[in-house]
């Protein structure tokens, strides 16, 4: 389990650096509060399921950094959250997402993005994004839909329906404006082993069946 969790982080670390090296993960960390932010975000998620044993104390001392990372620079991401390996965060503020939702490999994320749940309609539920989707800077993509796989969300964009994959969306209401996808935008990404990026399908389905209405 170890190994995996170094395996995401240097999925992680390789969006930003484009190497994984220890200089590499000293300039992240100390440069990009995106990385850091997210450094936490995973191994809380990690050491959240050994709580009932010593690694309680690592448990406790990654929380803390979580929440002071997270009021900091404006990141509600929960360490519940399904994300994948290679998670890009460009800028720091204002960026919501769902404990429902889930994201898929080399996700990037810009500042002032919702990824939120519906609590009531045909599609009460949280989003799903597949692998290398792009959201741009204060898109809102909301429900339980599916965005296909190197979809590119662009700024601004109100997204309540599913995307197809290499789909290009713009506006509010959002529209499908070309199938360009999101090729150019999402960079500096490595293979990822499958042990890493797989997700619990019972665990997302007891989520759907809990969404939060305010979230």
């Amino acid at each position: 389990m170890i190994s995996t969790l170094w395996e995401i982080l240097r999925a992680d670390l390789y969006r930003y650096r484009g190497e994984s090296s220890k200089r590499a993960f000293l300039s992240a960390y100390l440069h990009e509060p995106g990385f850091r932010f997210t450094y936490y975000l995973r191994k809380v998620n990690f050491y959240s399921g050994k709580k009932k044993s010593f690694s309680i104390f690592a448990y406790i001392y990654n929380r803390i950094q979580l929440d002071r990372y997270r009021f900091k620079y404006g990141f509600d991401i929960s360490p519940r959250t399904d994300i994948g390996p290679g998670l890009y965060i460009g800028h720091f503020g204002g960026v919501v997402i769902s404990p429902y939702a889930v994201l898929g490999s080399n996700i990037n994320i810009s500042q002032g993005v919702t990824i939120g749940a519906t609590s009531r309609g045909s599609r009460k539920g949280a989003p799903t994004l597949e692998d290398r989707v792009w959201v741009g800077a204060n898109a809102i993509i909301v429900g339980k839909i599916t965005i296909g796989h190197d979809a590119l969300i662009g700024p601004g964009a109100y997204v309540n329906f599913d995307v197809p994959s290499m789909a290009v969306i713009l506006g509010n209401p959002g529209k499908v404006i070309s199938s360009a996808g999101s090729i150019g935008y999402v960079n500096s990404t490595m293979d990822i082993p499958a042990t890493a990026k797989a997700v619990n399908p019972e665990e997302v389905a007891h989520r759907d069946h809990e969404v939060n209405p305010d979230i």
